[in-house]
């Protein structure tokens, strides 16, 4: 691992690095949220050790105070895009939220006067799913996904002077924590079950979890606004607000691991098992000692394995883990409607779009595709607009009505 060039009081200084600077053609990953290259990223640092950036960039504007107020007061959201934890334990639904009031009698909206006397109180509170109610964090979100290759899920955190919503835990998945307001102290220790599963939170190994805690940590530092922290699933950390109120993102990446490889490829050798005869005979009867059978099955079950191509399953995994970007009815309803040779549309974003054999596939569907369309939907593919008439017009059209091509002023 690299040497740092600078040292943080506090701190392991092994799990400290910096170096040369930020490629040109960079992506958000290295110009907002790290100060090494993205390669030196990958190789050393990537589920592996925490990185904290300091003063690695401005974030005004993806959130800020005022995005916190218009969000809870203003937006009529719902749970669970908000929750409230204090010293620990998530507080109910209940104690924050009511009926909306007059032509929106829903009981769970958020109670904006129950949630300021919460907040008075010292609790937390958590702004959920940003990625799907705030359009700067949903771009940011949708060009860190792209990049990185795995789900993006951004929270805020909101905590008073002197406060923690959570105690010593581990996530089940990386998180980038950017720093927006106030400071908020940050005391993490090596993990006690290293790279855990979506199935294997931090309240299985409890125990282990608190004795770690116990010992001194690895890092124990302030962020700032503008700091960055890199953490792997798996790193136990706690946080406390120091003397003004803190406010956070937490950027959780659901990352793919080998393990969900593996899922897939047994499912699909499974399912080739299912088409043989012979896999779906009967045991003998009267059978006490499988031993044998066992034996048998481990054989065929190896050769479906190495036999098995569990891609398309895969795709399919991340098509339905992720969002597209947002469709606006009417602005595509116009579209439609206005369709001209001068219309210029291009490729929704986020839709993991590609061409396979005589078909368009995406994550809101697959549409067929012509021999003479191809050309058009190779050159759609590179996510630039591109006027209608440059195209075949009736698979623009047809891409329109099946939400995957949109305006391109949208």
């Amino acid at each position: 691992m690299a040497e740092p060039t600078e040292a943080v009081e506090g701190e392991d200084s092994s799990y400290r690095i910096r170096d040369s600077g930020v490629e040109a053609d960079a992506g958000v990953l290295e110009t907002r949220l790290i100060d090494i290259g993205r390669e030196k990223f990958a190789s050393e640092i990537w589920g592996r050790a925490p990185l904290l950036t300091r003063r690695a960039g401005t974030f005004t504007d993806l959130f800020s105070v005022e995005a916190v107020d218009e969000l809870i007061s203003r937006r009529g959201l719902r749970t669970p895009f908000l929750r409230v934890a204090k010293d620990g334990t998530t507080l109910p639904d209940s104690s924050f939220t009511s009926p909306g009031g007059v032509g929106a009698t829903i009981s769970d909206q958020l109670d904006d006067t129950m949630l300021w006397r919460n907040l008075a109180d010292g609790a937390t509170l958590v702004l959920q799913a940003l990625h799907r109610t705030w359009e700067p964090i949903s771009q940011f979100g949708t060009a860190l996904s792209d990049e990185l290759g795995h789900p993006v899920q951004v929270n805020a955190y909101i905590t008073p002077p002197r406060n923690q919503g959570f105690r010593h835990h581990y996530d089940v998945h990386d998180v980038f924590v950017v720093q927006i307001e106030g400071t908020k102290r940050w005391v993490i220790h090596e993990p006690v079950h290293p790279a855990p599963l979506r199935n294997q939170p931090w309240t299985d190994h409890r125990a282990a979890v608190a004795r770690a805690a116990a010992e001194p940590a690895c890092i124990d530092t302030v962020l700032e606004p503008g700091d960055c922290l890199y953490l792997p699933r798996g790193w136990i950390h706690a946080a406390e607000a120091r003397g003004e109120i803190s406010i956070h993102l937490t950027v959780g990446v659901h990352t793919w691991t080998r393990h969900a490889l593996a899922e897939h490829l047994t499912r699909a050798a499974l399912a080739a098992l299912g088409d043989d005869p012979e896999m779906r005979g009967a045991l003998p009867m009267g059978i006490d000692d499988p031993d044998d059978e066992i034996t048998a099955v481990r054989e065929h079950l190896i050769a479906a394995l190495a036999e098995a191509d569990a891609t398309s399953l895969f795709h399919r995994a991340r098509r339905e883990q992720a969002r597209p970007a947002p469709l606006g009815p009417l602005a595509q309803f116009a579209a439609i409607h206005d369709l001209g040779p001068d219309t210029t549309v291009k490729l929704r974003s986020a839709l993991y779009a590609r061409l396979e054999g005589s078909h368009l596939v995406t994550r809101v569907g697959r549409v067929a595709v012509a021999d003479d369309e191809t050309p058009s939907v190779t050159r759609l593919l590179d996510g630039e607009p591109h006027p209608t008439k440059t195209l075949a017009t009736d698979l623009v059209e047809r891409l329109l009505r099946a939400g995957i091509l949109v305006p391109a002023e949208q």
